[in-house]
């Protein structure tokens, strides 16, 4: 089982940026996809971006050229560095690991964009 651990959200501006982490523990191997998903309170979760253990990066046309998913292999880590931010980015973030053994969740991280 993976285990999964966000890290770095907090209060920012609009138009502001921040980095979330999410460092993984545990064997990693394989074909899998790495991806962050968000909750806003009274709505449901949504995907927001994911990579591919190949390489292949995919986004949800509502943060598509402002946030960039990236990951260290070395580190089992992926990044989600996000920019340009709107208060309607403000959300609990997750982390997931998703592939043919199932599937991992973090416990999620506070990004709240608000001046």
């Amino acid at each position: 089982q993976v285990q999964l651990v966000e890290s770095g959200g907090g209060l920012v501006q609009p138009g502001g940026s921040l980095r979330l982490s999410c460092a993984a523990s545990g064997s990693i191997f394989g074909d899998y996809y790495m991806g962050w998903y968000r909750q806003a309170p009274g709505k449901q979760r949504e995907f927001v971006a994911r990579i591919h253990s190949g390489g292949s990066l995919y986004y949800s046309d509502s943060v598509k050229g402002r946030f960039t998913i990236s990951r260290d292999n070395a580190k089992n880590s992926v990044y989600l560095q996000m920019t340009s931010l709107k208060p309607e980015d403000t959300a609990v973030y997750y982390c997931r690991k998703s592939g043919p053994t199932g599937e991992s969740w973090g416990q999620g991280t506070q990004v709240t964009v608000s001046s």
